[in-house]
C-alpha cells in the first residue's frame, strides 16, 4: 500500500535531556517531538499560537492520541518528525504523524493525533475560524 508523502517535516536532534540513563529516548520525549512538528507546521502556515490566541481568542489542544512505538531512538540521533492532515471537522483536525530516524529511514513512532479548537478563555470547543487553516492548506 502506498502511503502519501507527508505534507510537512521537521528535523529534530536527540539530546541528553530527551533520554533515560541508558541513552534511549524516554517515552514522554516522543510527545514533545510530535508537538514541535505540529507547532512548526502552524508557524509555516503563518500562525503563531500566541498571536492566534490574542487575535482570534482560540487555542488548539490535543484531545486524543494513539501512539505506536516501533523502534527506540538514541542519543544524538537525527529524527524527521512528519505530519499530514488526514481529517478536518468544524472544530477539530486529525493528524497522521511519524518519527523517522534520518540515518536509516526507520520509522520509530507512528501517531494519530486529534486536536480541537477551543475558546482561549473557557476551553470549550468552537469552530476553527474561517480565516485560519484554509481548505487548500490542509487538504489531506
Amino acid at each position: 500500500m502506498n502511503t502519501p508523502a507527508p505534507s510537512f517535516s521537521w528535523r529534530i536532534r536527540v539530546y541528553w535531556e530527551d533520554t533515560d540513563a541508558g541513552g534511549v529516548v524516554y517515552h514522554a520525549s516522543y510527545l514533545r517531538f510530535l508537538e514541535r512538528a505540529r507547532t512548526e507546521w502552524l508557524r509555516m502556515q503563518g500562525l503563531e499560537q500566541t498571536r492566534v490566541r490574542a487575535e482570534q481568542g482560540v487555542v488548539f489542544v490535543v484531545y486524543a492520541m494513539d501512539l505506536r512505538f516501533r523502534r527506540p531512538a538514541m542519543l544524538d540521533d537525527e529524527i524527521d518528525a512528519t505530519l499530514r492532515v488526514v481529517a478536518r471537522k468544524a472544530a477539530a483536525l486529525e493528524f497522521a504523524q511519524t518519527l523517522v530516524r534520518v540515518a536509516d529511514a526507520v520509522t520509530l513512532v507512528e501517531a494519530t493525533v486529534r486536536v480541537a479548537c477551543v475558546s482561549a478563555t473557557g476551553f470549550r470547543p468552537v469552530p476553527i475560524p474561517r480565516n485560519l487553516l484554509t481548505e487548500p492548506t490542509i487538504q489531506p
